[in-house]
């Protein structure tokens, strides 16, 4: 029988992937459970498991520009330590990424072997955490990137809109940021399908397909909970000055998918119509 670790257990993706790996043996590991910083206690935390599953991360991306160290510490370091911990027993790793990986002035959809070109202290760590999965463990890892996340199990944009929109007539959103809403749940299940299907080693783009502004993913929020969506209205980025610079453009291409025998994710009008129906911003 296969045996699942899965860091970051007390995340958003953390606490769907128990739920995708409901009925296997799996040790959900909090942050407080186990300090991936730490290599010997990574090294005994996973002794005797088959796979490891990374959605331990410091995702704080403004408080990463002041204090890049402490990002990179778990992004960077915490990530090659489980590299190093998962050859050292044969396992395979799942290292969760992100978008930031890419500077965000393309026009076309990231493939997923186009080259890493940060421009944020936070896609500076994570992008050192696939190059040190892919130096210490390359042939049993999977990088799987992915970008605008929402789900039950944590503050994320969907539930903000809502929160919002319970105490002010219109809310402003910017239109000139374009990506891909992506469900926590379709993530994990995509994840455990992937394990499951023994696909290729290798880099894959974990996000529903499609793509949308902020503004068009708020107004879809607005209309699925039977909201008027046209008191979300349009600005840009020059309203949220913030310290870390975000992706003008962070769609990621999925034919890794299809060269592994699987369809991308669903649309993400379709995830968010179900994640909505599922009640989960009253989580």
């Amino acid at each position: 029988m296969t045996r699942y670790v899965v860091t970051g257990a007390g995340g958003m993706l953390g606490y769907d992937l128990e739920t995708a790996l409901s009925g296997r043996e799996v040790l959900p590991l909090t942050r407080a459970e186990l300090d991936i910083t730490d290599l010997a206690a990574v090294r005994s935390a996973v002794d005797g498991y088959d796979v490891i599953i990374n959605a331990a991360a410091y995702t704080k991306v403004d408080d990463a520009e002041s204090d890049e160290e402490s990002a990179l510490a778990v992004n960077g370091t915490g990530a090659g330590n489980l590299a190093i911990a998962a050859a050292e027993v044969g396992a395979i790793l799942v290292q969760i990424s992100t978008d930031y990986v890419f500077d965000g002035t393309a026009t076309e959809p990231y493939a997923e072997g186009t080259a890493r070109n940060p421009v944020s202290a936070y896609g500076r760590t994570k992008a050192e955490g696939e190059r040190l999965v892919l130096a210490a463990n390359g042939a049993r890892s999977y990088i799987v990137r992915t970008a605008w996340l929402y789900g039950a199990h944590g503050p994320n944009f969907a539930k903000t809109m809502l929160r919002l929109a319970a105490t002010k007539e219109t809310v402003g959103v910017v239109v000139d940021q374009v990506g891909q809403p992506t469900w926590t749940l379709d993530l994990a299940r995509r994840i455990v399908e992937m394990l499951d299907e023994s696909v290729p080693f290798g880099i894959y783009h974990g996000t529903n397909s499609g793509e949308a502004t902020w503004f068009d993913l708020a107004r879809q929020v607005f209309s699925n909970a039977d909201l008027d969506p046209d008191r979300v209205t349009p600005t840009d980025s020059t309203a949220f000055v913030r310290p870390a610079p975000r992706p003008a453009y962070s769609v990621l291409g999925h034919e890794a998918w299809h060269y592994a025998g699987l369809e991308p994710m669903r649309d993400w009008r379709e995830a968010l119509a179900e994640a909505m129906d599922d009640e989960f911003l009253e989580q």
